[in-house]
């Protein structure tokens, strides 16, 4: 389904939501059927668990990076690089940009509004049920609308990233699920994937609104809970 997406994705949520795993996983799945994509890690909030610092792993999957234009892991300055500009014009390239996991994080998508039209942009916010900020349909709807208010463009789809990292259960997708379901429902916006981890899969039923995503733990590294 990724294919029937947008050129330009857009992922924004909540600082925690996951939506740094999503664009990797996105951004890899796009690789095994688009040639030239580049993922754009636009996060200048988070410092840690950041998709730019797969950047080499991405790479060996024909996968281009664009973070920090200042260079090196222990640069945590908030500059992105001018990069972004050739994905954002080329028409022949599929981009995926992780944006800062919160309102203030989405400010900079407002230095790139005028490029994206609702012809050639998706804007999907990653929903985690788990946590405190967006736990109900009000707070969600909140958040989601600071965001765009923020980015000056639209939210077109839902994803259902509910977690609680490798301890996910079918419990935690489907408690997100319901609650994805009303936001979707309050906003008329869709419910374009459910983001799970590949374990769980199997436990879940098949007539969900949305698309099962099932993905890897790029930024969980084998000791971490």
């Amino acid at each position: 389904m990724v294919l029937n997406d947008k050129r330009i994705r857009i992922i924004v949520g909540h600082f925690g939501s996951g939506k740094s795993e999503f664009s990797i996983n996105y951004a890899v799945k796009l690789s095994q059927v688009k040639k030239k994509v580049v993922l754009a890690d636009l996060d200048i909030v988070n410092l840690y668990f950041r998709s730019r610092e797969k950047e080499e792993e991405l790479k060996k999957l024909g996968i281009k990076v664009i973070g920090s234009s200042i260079k090196g892991l222990a640069a945590d300055l908030p500059a992105i690089s001018s990069e972004i500009y050739g994905p954002i014009q080329d028409e022949s390239c599929d981009l995926v940009i992780d944006v800062g996991g919160d309102p203030n994080g989405a400010r900079v998508l407002g230095m790139y509004s005028n490029y994206f039209t609702k012809d050639n942009y998706d804007m999907f916010f990653v929903l985690n049920g788990n946590r405190p900020e967006t736990q109900t349909v009000k707070k969600s709807i909140e958040y989601l609308r600071k965001i765009e208010n923020t980015a000056r463009i639209q939210v077109t789809g839902i994803v259902n990233n509910t977690h609680m990292l490798k301890s996910t259960t079918y419990k935690d997708v489907l408690k997100g699920q319901a609650l994805a379901e009303k936001l979707s429902q309050e906003l008329n916006i869709p419910i374009r994937y459910i983001s799970v981890i590949e374990k769980v899969v199997k436990d879940l039923p098949d007539n969900l609104e949305g698309e099962i995503f099932p993905i890897k733990l790029y930024l969980r590294e084998e000791w971490m809970v």
